[in-house]
């Protein structure tokens, strides 16, 4: 950073300190403590390649959640924020040259994911046909791996890290690939569905920098996912957009595309649009990175209307849940995205602010999904009960033990949360917490589960 651009910034600082003693009286202390939250949060956006100036109006902008005179000096200022992010200066030497160096980075790491899945089609396996299971316990290993390799270059990563993300990759690619799975049996769909878990929480190692300890930086990487997740989408539809038009584009000129479309276009395009989805979280975190929070805002009062619907239904119709598997998915998938809605609400919200509506909505969701949750337990227990433990029937009855504990125990905190007997950061550490339990269980399931079950 030049020191034309210290000496802007400190002036901004001074501007913002000046607002702040105009429209309040605040001791000098007060003053300093959020003045030191605002230098931090600056020092983070700098550090991910902003320029001085845009990140502290950002700053300024995420202090609102803080504080409300930061947040009324924000809107003030609106303007020059907005000129900023949508028409920023050219920035200095060192930020361009750092842009530039991650853009080459995450262009390689792009290419690797999209090569990789084609290796397997030098030895004679392709994605129709006696490939298909290969490809299905395999996919999340031809993204990641390059995913957690563009973190670590750009953390910086010692060599210890590296070893450790290499080492829980081989184990990810011996126990997709060592055990002699039938087509049709049960642990290859679970491999399926819990590999790509168990290998993203080891893209969080390397996306943390090593630093897995730290209650705030994993919830930067839950922040982190929830946009990556969005980016992916929208890139997913974009590319539809792009497969429909190349297709009917040459189909005009009598040129059949489907083969290229199937073969290179979709599973390379997916591949690279792994990476890229997080390099465009990277590069325009300071704007976007706001989109999950705001989603959640909208959907957790529908979500939660819907459950407590879906919980009258079943009281007035006195029906069971059926405990087929593909409602066991449905009703898993429905309890992870009231998490999901859970943890991107508190990615967002001031600790130190008093309980409000929306968190009394907060709690209605959770304990309606903890209440479901235990009627599945109920069914499902039922199930193995009357015709055994299958490898299935045991994972989705794990699974659902761990959903409801961590629940049970959201809906404890979040109970004295509301009554004004307990701190809203203790639900913040549970959750970020947590997730080493679902890492736990994911590859518990990969690599415990085949063996258990005798490959079935």
């Amino acid at each position: 950073m030049s020191v034309d651009s210290d000496n802007d910034l400190e002036g901004q600082i001074a501007e913002w300190r000046a607002y702040t003693h105009r429209r309040r009286p605040l001791h000098h202390t007060d003053v300093d403590e959020l003045e030191d939250h605002l230098r931090s949060r600056i020092a983070e956006l700098t550090e991910a390649g902003l320029h001085s100036d845009e990140a502290f109006l950002i700053a300024v902008k995420r202090m609102g959640s803080l504080d409300q005179l930061s947040r009324e000096f924000a809107r003030e200022h609106s303007e020059r924020l907005w000129k900023q992010l949508v028409l920023p200066g050219e920035p200095d030497a060192p930020t361009a040259a750092r842009s530039r160096r991650e853009l080459i980075a995450m262009v390689l790491c792009a290419a690797a994911a999209a090569l990789a899945i084609k290796v397997p089609a030098l030895f004679g396996l392709d994605m129709s046909g006696d490939g298909d299971a290969f490809y299905a316990r395999n996919a999340s290993l031809f993204a990641l791996p390059a995913l957690a390799a563009y973190f670590a270059w750009q953390r910086r990563v010692g060599p210890r890290v590296i070893g450790v993300l290499a080492l829980l990759f081989a184990i990810g690619v011996v126990a997709a690939n060592a055990y002699p799975l039938d087509e049709d049996s049960q642990s290859i769909v679970l491999t399926a569905i819990h590999l790509p878990l168990a290998l993203w929480l080891v893209v969080g190692v390397a996306y943390v920098g090593g630093d897995w300890r730290n209650d705030r930086r994993r919830m930067d990487f839950v922040r982190f996912t929830g946009e990556w997740l969005i980016y992916f989408v929208l890139i997913g539809l974009g590319g539809g957009v792009l497969t429909a038009f190349t297709a009917g584009t040459f189909q005009a000129i009598g040129l059949d595309a489907e083969e290229f479309i199937g073969a290179w276009l979709l599973p390379c395009g997916a591949m690279a649009a792994v990476v890229v989805a997080a390099w465009l979280v990277e590069a325009k975190q300071s704007v976007i990175e706001n989109m999950a929070p705001v989603l959640t805002r909208v959907f957790t009062p529908l979500f939660a209307a819907t459950l407590l619907a879906f919980l009258v239904a079943i009281v007035w119709t006195a029906n069971g849940i059926d405990v087929e598997r593909d409602v066991l998915i449905i009703f898993d998938l429905l309890l992870v995205v009231v998490l999901g809605l859970l943890l991107y609400a508190i990615s967002a919200r001031d600790l130190t602010a008093r309980p409000g509506l929306f968190d009394h909505v907060q709690f209605a969701l959770v304990v309606s999904a903890l209440i479901i949750d235990a009627l599945v337990l109920l069914a499902i227990t039922g199930r193995i009960s009357e015709w055994g433990f299958s490898p299935n029937k045991t994972a989705a009855l794990g699974e659902n033990l761990i959903l409801l504990t961590n629940l049970a125990w959201s809906a404890w905190l979040f109970l004295g949360f509301v009554r004004g007997r307990a701190p809203f950061a203790r639900l913040e550490h549970w959750q970020t917490r947590y997730l080493l339990v679902y890492a736990i269980w994911a590859w518990t399931v990969v690599l415990a589960f085949p063996l258990i079950f005798d490959f079935a």
